[in-house]
């Protein structure tokens, strides 16, 4: 690993999975995913916590599953083969119609459902979709789980323990039941609108919600909160979720915040578990900022454990220094929530993040959330009378850049002496003014070449170098 990765193996990847990756089972609708598979995860789940309760005698009741999904063409389609399959295993699917991911977890864990299952691609453009399953806590599920649930979807029913051509169907009133569950949906809006202690009548909010899963619910808890609320990306037909608009697309809020001189823009992914914030200025507040903006908050009042915040290996090498010169230490993971999670919950932290603006507040949920994070922003405006940028104002980060090279081989690449080498020399280059991170891609045949450096320009002019050397070594693919 190059200098700067602080990680370990304790947060590494466990290992490669065919269908589920870091955030669950996610590919092109009807390509890579197809809604006989996600018919198949029904009937698996289905089955599968039907059969756990088969042999507790005190549980006296049927398997229960929600489900949520986003705003995708696709998810309908998908939802209702997953629905199909649970209630054919003898299960009960609840649905929560559109909703966002951290909705199904705090639904999952607070009605204490078997699990939760959210369909949804997150930030990905609408062709694609995705199932995350969720645990009974709230959490992402199990890796020796989800090795059985993929067992299944390859026809390996002896993996499983099952004797036969498939998994048995439920039969006469053993047939699950589907319920709507929109209940369940509006309860947690009043638990985000009840965390909030201020009013907030004088703040002028915009809102992006990527034509998303937040479409309904953004405007509803801020609006309950009193904000005087502007909202976009607020349209879904099925094809716009995230086209234009969005945490990965800030270019609309942020005009929109500096032409109607609203006091803080909000951006959110398609399934809300991203936030990415604007100060009146019209300039973007990632989450490495937040993580600083609510790590100080959060020491400030005594609950910031061990006075740590879990960041991955990507946030910018700024974020450790204005933490460091407040008290706070930073912990640095493997790229994705679910390392940064784990990573707080086996060292009870109680805040962690990406840059990406998956922000966790472990007092509040068990996932990234962006409403909450939004509310959060917010209430530290509130509570120390101050704007979004002079909360930020104490972090400068330094500009960065990464190269994605297709390469032949990953490890080859990593390992290398002369690409190592030449790494080493631009390092002593950047001379602590930045960092050189080279990391290989969890699902592609890709290294990415991260630089920090003093200018954009700089930061490009020294990825150039070490991919030139990549290329000289022969590992390169055109």
């Amino acid at each position: 690993m190059t200098t700067g990765e602080k990680t370990s193996a304790l947060h590494q990847p466990t290992g490669a999975a065919k269908y589920f990756g870091t955030d669950g089972f996610r590919g092109e609708a009807n390509v890579e995913l197809t809604s006989i598979q996600a018919y198949k995860v029904g009937r698996f789940l289905g089955w599968y916590f039907s059969s756990r309760l088969c042999g507790n005698a005190k549980a006296n009741r049927r398997a229960r599953i929600v489900i949520g999904k986003d705003t995708r063409r696709s998810s309908y389609m998908l939802e209702y083969s997953i629905a199909a399959g649970i209630t054919a295993s003898g299960a009960d699917a609840y649905m929560l119609h559109v909703t966002t991911t951290p909705s199904v977890s705090y639904v999952t864990r607070q009605d204490e459902f078997d699990c939760g299952i959210m369909i949804t691609a997150s930030h990905n453009p609408f062709y694609d979709n995705g199932i995350k399953v969720i645990n009974r806590y709230g959490e992402k599920l199990d890796d020796a789980t989800t090795a059985l649930i993929e067992a299944y979807l390859d026809g390996d029913l002896s993996a499983i323990g099952v004797s036969g051509s498939d998994l048995p169907f439920a039969q006469k009133e053993r047939i699950g039941c589907i319920v709507d569950y929109v209940s369940g949906r509006n309860r947690y809006v009043g638990y985000l609108i009840s965390l909030a202690s201020h009013s907030y009548k004088h703040l002028k909010i915009g809102l992006d919600c990527a034509n998303g899963a937040s479409w309904m619910i953004a405007k509803s808890v801020f609006g309950a909160l009193g904000a005087q609320v502007t909202v976009i990306g607020a349209e879904p037909d099925g094809l716009n979720v995230n086209s234009g608009c969005g945490s990965t697309h800030m270019e609309r809020l942020c005009a929109l915040v500096k032409e109607q001189h609203l006091d803080v823009g909000f951006a959110f992914d398609g399934d809300a578990d991203r936030c990415i914030a604007v100060d009146s200025g019209g300039n973007i507040i990632d989450g490495d900022i937040m993580l600083y903006i609510l790590g100080k908050r959060l020491k400030s009042r005594g609950m910031l454990s061990s006075d740590t915040v879990v960041a991955t290996v990507m946030s910018n090498s700024a974020l450790v220094k204005s933490l460091d010169t407040i008290g706070i230490k930073c912990v640095q993971t493997t790229v994705g929530d679910r390392f940064v999670y784990e990573c707080m919950q086996q060292n009870d932290y109680s805040l962690g993040g990406e840059q990406s603006g998956h922000i966790i507040i472990k007092k509040y949920a068990t996932t990234g959330d962006g409403l909450l994070t939004a509310i959060m922003l917010a209430e530290e405006m509130c509570d120390t009378k101050l704007s979004l940028s002079s909360l930020a104002k104490d972090v400068k980060l330094y500009p960065q850049y990464v190269c994605n090279i297709r390469v032949r081989n990953k490890d080859a690449v990593l390992s290398d002496r002369e690409v190592l080498s030449r790494v080493a020399a631009v390092e002593k280059l950047i001379d602590g003014n930045g960092r050189v991170l080279l990391r290989k891609s969890g699902t592609e045949s890709v290294v990415r070449v991260m630089i920090e450096a003093q200018s954009l320009a700089l930061c490009k002019e020294y990825a150039d170098r070490i991919a030139k050397v990549i290329y000289e070594r022969g590992y390169g693919v055109e």
